[in-house]
């Protein structure tokens, strides 16, 4: 397991401004090492031709094209407001 020392949780833990007990150091530095214990694991896989990914997923853009289309008939949007007044559709007064 990689060496992390309940010195090192304790300076950490300092930086990032958290309060932990001696108790919690040593959990955290076990649980630490194993983390990075796992990680090293990863340096031995053998990643010769292997293309460098951002996701391990292709992704695709799944938007649809942008295209202008008409909007709707004043008139007949006219036919359903409550009231309207040059082509505007008018409302209640929020300001004084």
């Amino acid at each position: 397991m990689a060496d992390i020392t309940k010195d090192q949780v304790k300076h950490v833990a300092n930086l990032a401004r958290l309060a932990i007990t001696d108790e919690e150091a040593d959990y955290y530095a076990d649980k630490l090492g194993a983390i990075i214990e796992f990680a090293e694991q990863l340096n031995e896989v053998d990643t010769e031709g292997v293309a460098p990914t951002t996701h391990p997923v292709p992704l695709i853009n799944v938007l649809r094209e942008d295209k202008p289309v008409p909007g709707l008939d004043r008139d007949l949007m006219m036919k359903n407001v409550p009231e309207h007044e040059d082509g505007m559709v008018k409302v209640p007064s929020i300001l004084d």
